[in-house]
């Protein structure tokens, strides 16, 4: 047999076993999402879900059989939710996939590049001294104000970064790493100093928002998060093959033709504009990305096209699933979905130290 024939025959081996494991993420996720439009104070049965559905998109409204009651409740708020929930999961465990195939560390996060502190700075700005400026502004900016300000904060952050990881063209991983972290305490510091300042009110309102929530969904935060998140799992998909090349070491990439700083750049920027589209309508949810591309990568292998994939279905499903729990747990209050995020992701991230310790060691 031919070293072509070998390896077309563990391409085909890879597919077989990978298939199952992605038709059952997107399974898993048309099922989270009928739960959630289904699930809550007001229970709708699930073939009642898809029938008000299937009449909003073929006739633009509810048929005269459907309780009108049940049609509001899914079309304005559950559903608004249940697809901002999908596409915050999605932006976030891609960008976990993404950064753990540039740091080729499966402890790499979205928050490791700074961008969850650089975003939470501007938002805590915005929301103890935006008051000031308010009125000076356009009414539908301001309904925005707090998304927009974490979104230009996780960009600065970011544009930061990568100024401080490069050196004559080369961008070092290792200085990406620790220029990340020093950025994320420098924006901790800031948040900090001016919580010092804020009302009890405010700081309510800022506390919530670092726990993470969807209970502000609206389309209006749909339309702003799905457009970066579509860049992200793009551009992720058109990075897989160069991170698979990656995998086995910067030289040996380098000697295939793939240019690895455009690629260490074009992946921190698609990662800053979709972690930092998804950290302004949700606020800070942790874990997500970091449990759901390893997870993957334990069951689907290491090919990054199928880890994308596979991560963007089992990200939006998990979070969706988190969302059902955090309205329902202790209803009729909500529990931040961030909260539900790190009791899962948590007791994953300690087993995968102990499993790494050697690495660290």
């Amino acid at each position: 047999m031919s070293a072509g024939d070998a390896a077309l025959g563990i391409s085909w081996r890879r597919a077989g076993k990978t298939r199952p494991i992605l038709i059952g993420c997107a399974v898993l996720l048309v099922i989270t999402f009928v739960a959630s439009l289904a699930i809550g104070p007001v229970v709708i049965a699930p073939e009642k879900v898809v029938s008000i559905l299937y009449d909003a998109m073929f006739h633009g409204r509810p048929t005269s059989g459907v309780d009108m009651r049940d049609a509001v409740v899914l079309l304005d708020i559950r559903l608004p939710r249940a697809v901002l929930a999908a596409i915050v999961g999605a932006a976030l465990a891609v960008a976990g996939a993404l950064l753990q195939g540039i740091f080729r560390n499966p402890l790499a996060d979205p928050g490791l590049v700074g961008v969850s502190p650089g975003a939470a700075l501007a938002a805590v700005a915005w929301i103890v001294f935006g008051g000031t400026i308010a009125h000076h502004l356009p009414q539908f900016l301001v309904s925005h104000a707090l998304s927009f300000a974490a979104f230009v904060g996780s960009l600065v952050a970011i544009f930061l970064l990568h100024r401080l990881a490069t050196y004559e063209g080369r961008t070092s991983v290792a200085n990406l790493l620790f220029a990340g972290i020093a950025l994320g305490a420098l924006a901790s510091a800031g948040t900090g100093l001016i919580i010092f300042v804020a009302s009890d009110l405010q700081l309510r309102e800022f506390t919530f928002w670092t726990l993470g929530s969807l209970g502000a969904a609206t389309w209006p935060r749909v339309i702003l998060a799905l457009p970066f998140t579509v860049i992200l799992i793009g551009g992720a998909l058109w990075l897989a093959r160069g991170l698979d090349t990656l995998a086995l070491g910067e030289a040996e990439a380098f000697h295939t033709g793939i240019n690895v700083e455009r690629m260490k750049r074009a992946a921190i920027v698609i990662v800053a504009a979709g972690v930092g589209a998804a950290v302004a309508v949700s606020g800070i949810i942790g874990f997500v990305g970091l449990v759901v591309p390893h997870l993957l990568r334990l069951t689907a292998g290491p090919s990054h096209k199928s880890l994308i994939i596979g991560s963007a279905l089992l990200g939006a499903a998990l979070l969706t699933g988190s969302d059902i729990f955090a309205r329902t747990a202790a209803s009729p209050a909500e529990l931040p979905i961030g909260i539900v995020t790190a009791f899962i992701g948590a007791p994953f991230f300690i087993w995968l130290l102990r499993q790494n310790r050697r690495s660290f060691g």
